[in-house]
C-alpha cells in the first residue's frame, strides 16, 4: 500500500508526496505539528498541514532569508529571528563570527523540541553559545524592544492562526523601533503566483517605514508554485551594494552573483510591486 501526504495549497491545487513513514505527529496548543519521511524530500516538518521545510531544499529558503540581509550589513553584531523554531535560519546565522548576539523568538517549544529531534542537519545551530532562545509571542517581543539588534529575519509559517498579526502595518513599526539605526528587516512574503495581493500589502507597508524597501525571489521547490519571495526593508544600506566583506562558509545556494540577481525581478512582479 503507498501512503501519500497532500498539501492543499489553494482549494484548486495540491501538492503531494509519496511518505516512507509518519515520525512525529503532535498537537500543541498553537498548531498540528507533523514530521514526515518522504521519498523525494527525505524528512519533512509540516505544521497545520503546510510544509515548512524539506531536508532536501531547505538549504535555499534559509540561505536566502539569512545571507541576504547579513551581508548588507557591514558589521551585523545582533540578530533575532521571529519563527524559525527549526533552526534552520539560527544555522546560516552561526557562520558570522562577527555576529555576537543571537536570539530565536518561537512561539511554540515543540517545534524546537520536534527539529532537534527529528531534523538534526537543520537544528544543528541550536547549541551555539551565543544563542537564546525565547519562547514567545513574536509580537509582543518585537514591542518591548527599542534600538536593540542590527537584523530582525522574519521567519514565519503562512499569514494564518497565530502568524496573521506578523504581516501588520503595526508590527513593521514596532520592528523599525526594535532595529539599530543601521538595521534591516527581511521577512518571507509568500509566492508571487499564489499570493501577490500580500506581496503587494507587505512591500507597500514596509515602503511607508523604510528608507530603502526592497522584494527579491528564490526558488523553493516544496513552497507553493516552487517560487518564493522576502521582503527587505532597510534603514540604511541598498542591498544591491553590500557592506559586509565575509562571505559565508559552506553555502550550496547563495553566492555574491545570486545575491545580485536575486533582485532581478520578472516583469509580472515588478507589476505587482508598481500597481
Amino acid at each position: 500500500m503507498e501512503l501519500w501526504y497532500t498539501e492543499k495549497q489553494t482549494p484548486a491545487l495540491g501538492f503531494s508526496c509519496k511518505v516512507k513513514e509518519t515520525l512525529y505527529r503532535a498537537q500543541t496548543d498553537y498548531q498540528e505539528i507533523a514530521v514526515l519521511d518522504t521519498f523525494q524530500f527525505g524528512r519533512m516538518l509540516v505544521l497545520d498541514g503546510m510544509v515548512q521545510t524539506t531536508v532536501a531544499d531547505e538549504f535555499i529558503y534559509h540561505e536566502m532569508i539569512v545571507h541576504i540581509p547579513l551581508r548588507t550589513h557591514p558589521q551585523p553584531r545582533s540578530v533575532l529571528v521571529i519563527g524559525g523554531g527549526d533552526g534552520g535560519a539560527v544555522r546560516e546565522i552561526s557562520k558570522y563570527p562577527q555576529v555576537e548576539r543571537i536570539t530565536l523568538a518561537e512561539i511554540d517549544l515543540q517545534v524546537v523540541e520536534a527539529a532537534k529531534r527529528f531534523l538534526p542537519e537543520i537544528s544543528s545551530a541550536l547549541e551555539d553559545f551565543r544563542l537564546e532562545i525565547k519562547i514567545v509571542d513574536g509580537i509582543e517581543y518585537i514591542r518591548s524592544l527599542q534600538a536593540a539588534y542590527d537584523i530582525i529575519i522574519v521567519d514565519s509559517t503562512e499569514p494564518v492562526g497565530p502568524a496573521v498579526g506578523l504581516f501588520a502595518s503595526s508590527f513593521y513599526e514596532a520592528v523599525y523601533r526594535a532595529l539599530k539605526p543601521e538595521g534591516i528587516i527581511v521577512a518571507q512574503t509568500e509566492s508571487p503566483f499564489l499570493n501577490a495581493a500580500l506581496i503587494r500589502t507587505v512591500f507597500r507597508r514596509l515602503k511607508a517605514i523604510f528608507p530603502q524597501t526592497s522584494l527579491y525571489l528564490a526558488p523553493v521547490p516544496t513552497y507553493p508554485s516552487g517560487l518564493w519571495s522576502f521582503s527587505l526593508g532597510s534603514k540604511c544600506y541598498d542591498p544591491l551594494q553590500p557592506q559586509g566583506k565575509l562571505l559565508p562558509r559552506d553555502t550550496r545556494y547563495y553566492t555574491p552573483q545570486v545575491h545580485r540577481s536575486a533582485f532581478s525581478l520578472p516583469r509580472f512582479v515588478q507589476e505587482l510591486l508598481e500597481e
